[in-house]
């Protein structure tokens, strides 16, 4: 999974590099800051910080990692918020963008973020959320690497406008359960294919239709898939990038006619396929799954699907913030 969003303090995490939220001058600061130096050895990444010098808002300088399960810190100074008409967003962009390409550089294969200055520096979370999605995703788009969003409490990811407004509302209980999967043509919902009745004078027994029903010529999940791909005239790569899925679980879907994958896997490659809830049925039951009207997952999955709004990281987050597994 190229993004992942964990629920962990940064200090803990492995990773080739871990990012901190500097003060811009060299000395220990708050928050993150602290926790990060008391990790590594305040003494020697202090030392070593020392030669670095002040760093301006949006830039990014690396340090060894000491003590902490890395081989490298970023450090990166967030923007303090003062109402968004100081180029807030845009510097805070520039710590997302200069930390991964300097993480890049020092050939990490991955990368573990706070959600930088969403906490003392007071930036609205649901705006730091955002920025941190679009800058992490254009890396993506053009650069191998797993980057990972820790997060100390999924109060984190405070959500805003009506589309959660509704979610809140459904996950509460306050509207009807997200409605049934309709029917298309000759299928029920959850996938499964109506029988056929028989041609005048055939037997009617049960092993005659199961013997039908058996020898009949259906996709697998793998084939339907890249039937879809080729439908929309995507490529593989816009596909798993999408799916936040990574390239060497793709090519094993690729390579594998009868691939049976993961619910969750085959649900981001919906997503990223950008599936009506129908299509998205009859996909998940090439797999053998469904999407349940009880199951909270799938009805969060469904509330995002029913309205055409396919951002995967945007869905994960929700997944995360109501304790279910996210999507990969």
């Amino acid at each position: 999974m190229p993004l992942k969003i964990i629920r962990e303090d940064i200090t803990r995490v492995h990773a080739d590099a871990i990012v901190n939220t500097a003060n811009p001058r060299p000395v220990i600061g708050r928050g993150t800051d602290m926790a990060v130096y008391l990790a590594a050895g305040a003494e020697d990444m202090l030392a070593e910080r020392k030669k670095i010098g002040d760093i301006p808002p949006g830039q990014a300088a690396a340090t060894g990692a000491y003590r902490l399960n890395a081989r490298y810190v970023i450090h990166t100074v967030g923007p303090e918020w003062r109402g968004g008409g100081y180029r807030e967003r845009e510097t805070l962009g520039e710590c997302y963008a200069r930390s991964l390409a300097l993480a890049h550089s020092l050939k990490c294969k991955s990368a573990a973020f706070p959600l930088i200055s969403a906490g003392i520096y007071g930036f609205p979370k649901d705006e730091a959320l955002s920025v941190a999605f679009s800058e992490i995703g254009r890396f993506l788009l053009n650069h191998e690497m797993t980057v990972i969003l820790a997060v100390f409490d999924r109060d984190a990811f405070e959500m805003s406008g009506r589309l959660f407004t509704d979610l809140e509302d459904l996950i509460g209980g306050r509207e009807a359960a997200v409605r049934p999967v309709k029917e298309t043509a000759g299928m029920l919902p959850g996938g499964a294919r109506k029988a056929a009745p028989p041609p005048a004078g055939q037997s009617t027994a049960p092993f005659a239709a199961l013997e039908e029903a058996l020898g009949a010529k259906e996709d697998s999940f793998a084939q339907r898939l890249f039937r879809l791909i080729d439908e929309r005239g995507l490529d593989d790569v816009t596909v798993y990038k999408r799916a936040n899925i990574d390239r060497k679980l793709f090519s094993g879907i690729r390579c594998k006619k009868n691939y049976h994958p993961k619910k969750k896997t085959a649900v981001a490659l919906a997503i990223a396929l950008e599936l009506s809830l129908d299509e998205t049925a009859d996909l998940l039951a090439r797999a053998g799954y469904a999407l349940s009207p009880t199951d909270r997952f799938d009805v969060i999955v469904s509330y995002f699907i029913s309205r055409r709004y396919y951002g995967i990281w945007e869905i994960n987050a929700t997944l995360f913030r109501y304790g279910e597994q996210t999507l990969d």
